[in-house]
């Protein structure tokens, strides 16, 4: 164990959950398939910790939902046709069986289906299984935000502490930004990224232009319009004061 890590660390309460590798990740990260897969589980388990991680199709694994495979019958439609399945399953370097969720999606004009498999432990139905694993996406994008709009890891100082009031500075400064674009920031917009806000909203690109008797001030195509501004005033003057 760390240094770092205190006993008042390792006693805290909490509920920790883990999603983990992508499928490129897992059929091109060889000591990923070699290591990680055998020890990560055990570990996991020991501690208590839910998890669902990919792992890469096999023989023996598209032989467990080999009913799933075949295309359905008949024309399909636009919308894809989805099946889950959940088996035990014991690959040669596990010591004992672990629940499989199997994903099988047949799309219209594709001759083989989609197939994803997820080992977990998370006693969850197959469907939340699947939904919880690809909030990956979700999560990486948030840290993509953090790394790009408030440079959350800019940590270049020689002292540990100075590295971390950096950081504090930084996760507070998304937070706000997050405030900002969840309860304020119009419909139309509230689903852009904090790098787009900021270029759009706050660091808008501008010219100033001299002529003889005036002044042209040329703004990005994408700046703060009046109309977005007092919208956006409008909604942080309705927001509930805080109470006590």
């Amino acid at each position: 164990m760390s240094d770092k890590i205190k006993p008042p660390h390792v006693e805290r309460k909490a509920i920790l959950y883990v999603r983990q590798s992508s499928a490129y990740h897992v059929q091109n990260n060889l000591a990923s398939q070699k290591l990680q897969y055998v020890m990560l589980y055990e570990a996991l388990e020991e501690r208590g910790v839910s998890y669902a991680i990919r792992i890469p199709a096999n023989e023996n694994l598209e032989r467990d939902i080999a009913e799933l495979l075949p295309r359905p019958v008949g024309r399909s439609g636009l919308k894809p046709l989805v099946e889950y399945k959940s088996f035990l399953y014991q690959a040669a370097s596990w010591k004992r069986p672990r629940r499989v969720v199997a994903k099988v999606e047949h799309h219209q004009g594709e001759l083989f289906p989609r197939v994803g498999f997820i080992v977990r432990n998370l006693s969850l139905p197959s469907r939340a299984v699947v939904r919880f694993y690809n909030k990956r996406g979700t999560a990486e994008q948030w840290i993509k935000e953090g790394k790009q709009a408030v440079k959350m890891t800019w940590l270049s100082c020689h002292r540990f502490r100075a590295n971390e009031v950096r950081l504090q500075l930084s996760v507070l400064a998304y937070n706000l930004g997050n405030l900002w674009r969840r309860l304020v920031l119009p419909k139309r917009i509230d689903h852009c990224s904090l790098t787009s806000l900021q270029q759009r909203l706050v660091k808008t690109g501008g010219r100033l232009v001299k002529h003889a008797r005036y002044y042209w001030l040329l703004l990005a195509e994408g700046h703060l319009t009046r109309r977005v501004f007092a919208a956006i005033l409008r909604r942080i003057w309705a927001l509930p004061l805080p109470v006590g």
